[in-house]
C-alpha cells in the first residue's frame, strides 16, 4: 500500500476509523480541532498536520468525518482549506453526513481544481467504526470509487456506489429516516409493554426473534432496557440529520408525515437538554409522556 491518507475529524467515529487505517498499513496524516485525538493517533504512527491545506498537500486521498454541512464547506473550501492544498491526482472522500446539495456544491468546486470527490456517509455507529463493519453509501464516479474501494474495505463491511455526487448523502438521508422511525417504534413498544406490567427485557428478547427484529433491537435493545444511553450516535446529531432529511424532502416535494412526527420527538429531547445522549435516549421522551420509566 503506497497511498498516504489524510484524515480530518477524529471524533467518536473518525478516531477508530483512523486507527483501523493505520492497522491496515496505510500512512496517515491527521488533523482535528482539538489536539488530544491527534496526539493519540501520532502515538500510534500517524503524522500530525496543522490545517486542512497541509493535509491535502501531503496526501493522495483525504477523508473527512465532520459534524455538519458548514463544517465540511469550511474544511474543504474555506481559508487554509483543502482547496488551497489541492494537487493533481488528489481524491477527496467526505464520510460525514451532510445535505446532498452541499455535497454536490463541494464536489463541483473541487473539480475545478482537478480534485475527484466522493460523498461516502456511513451507517453502523461507533461499534461499526471500531470493528470496521460500517455500511458505506457512496456518490461519485465509478473509476474513483474503484480506486478508493480498498480503503472502504478496511472501514466497512459493504460499500455501494449509489450514483453521482450527492447520491450517497441522499441514501444516508433515507437511512436516517428509517433508523429514527425504528427507534421511536421500539421506544413505544417498550413503554407500552412496561406500563402493562411486562419486563422490558423479555420484550426485547421476544421481538428480536420475530418479524420485528431490527438493528436497533439487536445493537441497542438491552442498553435501552438498562438505561444506558452512552452515546454511539448522539441525539443532537440525529436531530441535525432529520433537519437535512426534511429540507431534502422539501427540495423534492416528498411528504414525510411519520418522519415529521419523529422529528418533533427529537425536538422534545433536544429541548429537555438530552442532545448528548445516544439517539436511543428518545425512549425517555416516550417514558415521560406515559408517566413511567420503562427500564428495569
Amino acid at each position: 500500500m503506497t497511498e498516504t491518507i489524510g484524515f480530518i475529524g477524529l471524533g467518536i467515529m473518525g478516531r477508530p476509523m483512523a486507527h483501523n487505517l493505520l492497522k491496515a498499513g496505510y500512512r496517515l496524516v491527521v488533523h482535528n480541532r482539538s489536539r488530544a485525538p491527534v496526539d493519540e493517533l501520532v502515538a500510534a504512527g500517524a503524522v500530525a498536520a496543522w490545517s486542512p491545506r497541509e493535509v491535502a498537500e501531503r496526501s493522495e486521498v483525504v477523508i473527512t468525518m465532520l459534524p455538519d454541512s458548514p463544517d465540511v464547506e469550511l474544511v474543504a473550501l474555506g481559508p487554509d482549506g483543502l482547496i488551497e492544498g489541492a494537487h493533481a491526482g488528489l481524491i477527496y472522500v467526505d464520510m460525514s453526513t451532510i445535505a446532498p446539495a452541499v455535497a454536490v456544491r463541494v464536489a463541483q468546486a473541487l473539480a475545478e481544481k482537478g480534485v475527484r470527490c466522493l460523498d461516502a456517509p456511513v451507517s453502523g455507529g461507533d461499534v461499526g467504526a471500531q470493528q470496521g463493519t460500517l455500511s458505506i453509501m457512496v456518490g461519485g464516479d465509478e473509476q474513483t470509487f474503484a480506486q478508493v474501494k480498498p480503503i472502504f474495505d478496511v472501514l466497512g463491511k459493504s460499500a455501494v456506489l449509489c450514483g453521482p455526487n450527492g447520491a450517497g448523502q441522499t441514501v444516508k438521508a433515507c437511512n436516517q429516516v428509517l433508523v429514527a422511525v425504528t427507534i421511536a417504534g421500539v421506544s413505544e413498544a417498550l413503554v407500552l409493554g412496561a406500563k402493562a406490567g411486562v419486563d422490558p427485557a423479555k420484550i426485547v428478547q421476544v421481538l428480536s426473534g420475530g418479524l420485528a427484529r431490527c438493528g436497533v433491537l439487536e445493537n441497542r435493545g438491552q442498553r435501552m432496557v438498562q438505561g444506558d444511553f452512552k452515546p454511539g450516535f448522539r441525539i443532537r446529531l440525529h436531530y441535525k440529520d432529520l433537519n437535512i432529511v426534511r429540507q431534502t424532502s422539501r427540495d423534492y416535494g416528498v411528504p414525510l408525515p411519520v418522519t415529521a412526527v419523529v422529528h418533533e420527538m427529537f425536538t422534545t429531547a433536544m429541548s429537555a437538554g438530552r442532545g448528548e445522549l445516544d439517539h436511543t435516549g428518545l425512549l425517555t421522551v416516550i417514558e415521560e409522556l406515559a408517566g413511567i420509566q420503562a427500564r428495569t
